[in-house]
């Protein structure tokens, strides 16, 4: 049986013009949890008490019990997108615009819509749904969380190539953790709840070991204890927020110091590692988080594909909201350093860089020449692994 757990952000709102709209994920571990299930019994529940809900789209994957929750709920009709040779259904956001619902249930998230359409994924048609005033219950699976996608392929194996910024996710006025213990959710899978019999063997055989269950569940736990943590704090501070000066000025006397990390971006790939670590790291000590990239003053020594790369690992860091910095400067040390002290960094995060080209215009000692100026400043070297452990 599953159970929830919600993590409660503020009390529900009644639509008002001009208002965005309320979000509620429900978050599980893995496929059969019964993240659908709860969200459709809600969605009756809210029906019944008189609530104008729609579905704005439902995933059936032949689930007989999850699809008998639908049953009375209006459900907006999808849309049909032809890519290639092949059909597929996608949420037809302009029609449940256009319906204008009070509350929208929209199933699957971390969805990446066919090529075609309006947006490139759900979550974005999501935000639309909110930006217009409409209340939206969704739901994830944890290793679709962006900042834990190195953690789930060391879990897995697997690198998740669907995923959810964090700040979205965080943006939620409340979170429902929807649990089953794995031995549950195993026999679920025998007994063909989940998926058809030759599909269920191959999950079996590899994302759904029990070891890997386990893993996942531990870490669908530990998110789940850290979003309340953080709602928590963040209410204790709102009741407890210090007058402010006629100024609007807090003295200094009364304000807290606080973390600022610095991610050091350059092309090699385990960059995009590096940021989702910073990002994590930032949002459990609430820190403020620079991503920093050092461009040599004469541009032209270095190769196109690696202006690409570095551009390509500054807009994901823009992506998970995190500020952005481009410095110029010969010496990458120096100007790193520089700049974390003129901006009271307290934290510098480096990945091991094979980037052969990169090494070249800097020089292969970066990590140390760092470490020997930032001696009032923490220095965190970070090796991308490769695999599960």
């Amino acid at each position: 049986m599953s159970s929830s757990t919600p993590i409660s952000g503020g009390s529900r709102v009644d639509s008002q013009p001009g208002r965005r709209g309320q979000l509620k994920v429900f978050l599980g571990y893995a496929a059969g949890v019964g993240k659908t299930y709860r969200m459709l019994e809600e969605a009756q529940y809210l029906m019944r008490q008189g609530n104008d809900i729609v579905v704005g789209y439902f995933e059936p994957h032949a689930r007989k019990d999850t699809i008998a929750k639908t049953v009375g709920l209006e459900m907006v009709p999808v849309r049909m997108i032809t890519y290639r040779v092949s059909t597929f259904r996608e949420m037809d956001t302009d029609a449940i615009l256009k319906r204008r619902p009070a509350i929208c249930i929209v199933d699957e998230l971390a969805h990446t819509n066919v090529p075609g359409s309006q947006r490139a994924k759900r979550w974005e048609d999501v935000q639309i749904l909110l930006d217009a005033g409409i209340d939206v219950m969704t739901n994830m699976n944890i290793q679709h969380l962006e900042s834990l996608n190195d953690q789930i392929f060391r879990i897995t194996g697997v690198r998740v190539r669907e995923t959810v910024p964090d700040w979205f996710v965080k943006s939620a006025a409340e979170i429902v953790m929807v649990d089953a213990t794995t031995g549950a959710l195993l026999n679920r899978l025998k007994r063909g709840d989940i998926y058809a019999p030759e599909k269920a063997q191959q999950a079996m055989e590899n994302f759904f070991k029990e070891s890997t269950l386990t893993a996942l569940r531990e870490l669908a736990m530990r998110q789940a204890a850290h979003e309340l943590e953080l709602r928590e704090n963040a209410s204790t501070l709102e009741e407890h927020r210090p007058q402010q000066e006629p100024s609007g000025i807090v003295p200094s006397s009364r304000r807290a110091t606080a973390d600022r990390i610095l991610i050091y971006v350059s092309a090699d790939a385990s960059t995009a590692m590096l940021i989702r670590r910073g990002r994590r790291m930032a949002d459990y000590l609430g820190a403020d988080c620079f991503a920093v990239s050092v461009m040599p003053r004469d541009q032209g020594r270095l190769p196109k594909s690696d202006r690409e790369a570095v551009e390509k690992h500054l807009n994901f860091a823009r992506n998970l909201h995190i500020e952005v910095r481009i410095l110029e400067g010969d010496d990458a040390a120096e100007t790193i350093v520089d700049f974390a002290r003129r901006n009271q960094v307290t934290q510098i995060l480096l990945s091991r860089c094979d980037h052969s080209s990169w090494s070249e215009l800097f020089g292969s000692d970066l990590i140390l020449r760092v470490v020997q100026k930032a001696k009032d400043i923490r220095v965190i070297i970070v090796a991308e692994r490769k695999g599960p452990s």
